[in-house]
């Protein structure tokens, strides 16, 4: 899999390349400038982008798996990652990676096409959410595999996180769709649609 990292500081853009090439990445190329990302992702064509926040991808929109780090949660980055309900897309915060195989299985997740979001990123943008909203009518149990969705997890690892069977989880997924109005069609992925309408409320 071939990777562009862009990130300003030396040390940080280093150990990413070495992480990634340890775990038999190609790094096509690593960037320390927006610009020079720009010119990386247009030669190479990588198959994703590691991005600092600092350098904001406005290439996502080309459908490039986009994986972004940051120090601290913005918003807005996070709400423009979601807003082509398409997936491949990543958010996710420095401080709070906590193996090498995390962060790799991040990366493989986001560029098959996966949402995958800290989840304290989910925590944030879901603090803006009315009462009157469509979400408002999940149950505490919804709520909660609906957040574990959002951090990109699949169903089996929800029913493992929450001591449940995957049959309860089919069932809360299904029953969210409903109170969402996510009617079932071939051209929605009514999991990523879900994920936004949670964030986005």
């Amino acid at each position: 899999m071939r990777v562009v990292v862009a990130e300003d500081l030396f040390l940080l853009r280093d150990g990413l390349t070495r992480l990634l090439s340890a775990h038999d990445f190609q790094i096509a190329a690593a960037v320390d400038t927006a610009p020079g990302l720009l010119c990386a992702l247009l030669e190479h064509r990588p198959d994703i982008a590691v991005v600092d926040v600092r350098m904001p991808p406005a290439f996502a929109d080309d459908g490039l798996p986009v994986l972004l780090l940051s120090q601290y949660v913005e918003q807005l980055y996070a709400r423009e990652l979601l807003a082509d309900q398409a997936g491949a897309v990543g958010y996710l915060l420095k401080d709070r990676v906590f193996s090498d195989d995390q962060f790799v299985d991040a990366i493989r997740t986001v560029a098959a096409g996966g949402t995958v979001m800290d989840p304290e990123v989910v925590t944030k943008l879901l603090g803006r959410r009315s009462r009157d909203e469509p979400i408002a009518r999940l149950s505490a149990r919804e709520h909660e595999v609906l957040a574990l969705m959002a951090e990109g997890r699949s169903n089996t690892a929800i029913a493992q996180r929450l001591f449940i069977t995957e049959k309860a989880v089919s069932k809360h997924t299904t029953s969210i769709f409903t109170k969402l109005g996510l009617a079932a069609d071939a051209d929605d992925n009514r999991r990523v649609l879900a994920v936004l309408a949670y964030l986005n409320s």
